[in-house]
């Protein structure tokens, strides 16, 4: 699946169009990705990337169906797990949930959609938008819901992975290699082999306990390799990543088809988005 041209780009249309292209059946979608180290051969925009191609990728795919528009995407993000190496811009907690906030404000403020969809390409945003989201629609009436591309992927396609895919392995990678080919570079990643076994153990512990939250970081080297927490990168291919992204396509679908039917004209959340003030 390649992206060419974006037809559905918000940014693209005129002052004009936008007011006609736009209606209240309309959906906003907004990629939120990051800038940060994603091992030694994937490029720092790499949770960007894929946030924005699969938004589109998604506009295009539903366009029968659903009336989907994708706005530039926002690429920082909340990276302190990656803070210690080098090319990683993080921002302060709050800056970021006022930034993504008022983003959708101005977005229902300016359209006629009632509905943004937050297309989120980065694990460490996900705690503030869960909180986010329910801010907006109890203090603005705005119905946004956020969409996890990877995470939806990597629970309905195995990926032969050696450890939990957390961090720039075969998933992401593959992701990469289906969406953005030219910007991996395989051929960058050190002889040695990829990943230690030894560190199941650790990013269990670490990262994915959901009784503890722990402050871990990624040049620790009882979780990664070389920036890397998940399986070897080099077993990632084309066809996996294809494979993975029609996954998480087909998965978004049927979640766009659940969003439509909560958010039709007449309901609590468009009734009182209509009337909330915009501050």
């Amino acid at each position: 699946m390649t992206l060419d041209h974006p037809r559905r780009a918000f940014a693209a249309l005129t002052a004009p169009r936008a007011a006609v292209e736009l209606s209240e059946q309309s959906v906003l979608c907004l990629p939120l990705g990051s800038v940060e180290q994603h091992g030694p051969h994937l490029p720092l925009d790499t949770d960007t990337v894929i946030a924005e191609r699969f938004a589109h990728c998604l506009a295009a795919q539903v366009a029968d169906r659903h009336d989907l528009w994708v706005g530039p995407a926002v690429p920082y993000g909340l990276s302190p797990e990656h803070a210690r190496t080098p090319g990683t811009v993080t921002l302060d907690v709050h800056l970021y949930a006022a930034l993504v906030g008022a983003l959708v404000e101005e977005y229902v403020r300016t359209t006629s959609a009632r509905c943004v969809l937050l297309v989120n390409g980065h694990g460490g945003n996900r705690g503030v938008l869960e909180v986010l989201i329910q801010q907006l629609r109890h203090n603005h009436g705005i119905t946004a819901w956020v969409l996890h591309p990877a995470t939806l992927a990597a629970g309905r396609v195995p990926t032969d992975s050696e450890l939990p895919e957390v961090h720039a392995g075969i998933l992401e990678t593959a992701l990469m290699l289906a969406l953005d080919p030219d910007s991996v570079r395989l051929d960058l990643l050190p002889s040695e082999a990829l990943p230690d076994p030894g560190q199941r153990q650790a990013i269990s512990r670490l990262v994915l306990d959901r009784g503890i939250t722990w402050p871990w970081t990624s040049d620790n080297p009882t979780l990664s390799t070389h920036g890397v927490i998940g399986g070897d990168p080099r077993k990632a291919t084309t066809e996996l990543g294809q494979k993975l992204l029609a996954a998480a396509l087909d998965a978004s679908t049927h979640a766009l088809d659940r969003i439509a039917t909560a958010s039709f004209p007449g309901t609590p959340e468009t009734s009182r988005r209509r009337h909330a003030p915009h501050s």
